[in-house]
């Protein structure tokens, strides 16, 4: 049931991503396809332009599920008084859920125009939000406990080992024999046992998990490495991203853009 739960809690926050990007894109559709000189007479530049009623509030709300999606994600991982808090991988999940969000608010706060400083923090915004996509794909690829700790190879070997003795003393099945293979050569050796279909979903479930593990055994190390080399990426321009962010605001604040404060 959790997996389905995770599959429906992804595909939410897919569809409010989408959504956000479509209606936005739609809105300002005839103002945001003109060429920069010519928006100053269009009837929705004073709402979508970077300081308008609707660009400012995109550009504020952006920036704070951005800023919100690190904060929260960076306390969960390396404070132990959160360390309790759900599962790792599920405020993983949300952090690039929140940054991705962000994300398309600040791109339609730019309205499609980058230049000078603003044009680095937001490239740096975009290979922050790419590497994070990257990095979430590498790290699921490192097998990990329920509370988001990596495990040890040797831990891996041992449960490997458990669910091979599993499948040898109650099925007689050797997965030595079948991980190279498919689950069809087996199957008649299960119903000539008289096998239920529950117990036959178990095995099978049982020998794909196998197989799994035995991919990310082999690539356990390739995958630690990649992980590592990614930090030196994605960190980076996170800070860049951040100060940049920092300075943008400082000046809009000092030349008296407040929005509707």
């Amino acid at each position: 049931m959790k997996k389905y739960a995770h599959r429906i809690t992804i595909s939410i926050y897919t569809l409010i991503v989408v959504c956000t990007f479509v209606l936005l894109a739609w809105y300002g559709r005839s103002y945001y396809t003109l060429p920069i000189g010519d928006r100053y007479f269009h009837p929705q530049y004073e709402l979508l332009k970077p300081s308008g009623y609707l660009g400012h509030g995109l550009g504020i709300t952006g920036a704070f599920f951005i800023l919100t999606g690190l904060v929260i994600y960076s306390l969960r991982k390396r404070v132990k008084t959160f360390s309790g808090w759900g599962r790792l991988k599920n405020w993983l999940d949300f952090h690039i859920f929140l940054c991705t969000w962000g994300t398309v608010m600040v791109l339609f706060h730019t309205t499609f125009k980058f230049g000078g400083v603003i044009a680095i923090g937001f490239w740096s915004l975009a290979i922050v939000w790419i590497s994070g996509v990257i990095g979430r794909f590498i790290y699921i690829q490192i097998p990990r406990t329920i509370e988001g700790n990596e495990i040890s190879l040797n831990e891996l070997l041992e449960k490997r080992k458990i669910a091979s003795d599993l499948l040898w003393d109650k099925y007689k099945i050797n997965f030595s024999e079948i991980k190279n293979t498919g689950f069809s050569k087996i199957r008649l050796q299960l119903i000539a046992n008289s096998i239920s279909k529950k117990e036959f979903r178990h095995i099978r479930i049982l020998i794909r998990k196998q197989k799994i593990s035995e991919q990310r055994i082999k690539r356990l190390d390739l995958m630690r490495n990649l992980f590592h080399y990614w930090h030196i990426a994605h960190v980076p321009f996170a800070v860049i991203m951040v100060v940049i962010l920092i300075i943008h605001v400082s000046v809009v604040l000092f030349f008296g853009y407040k929005w509707i404060f």
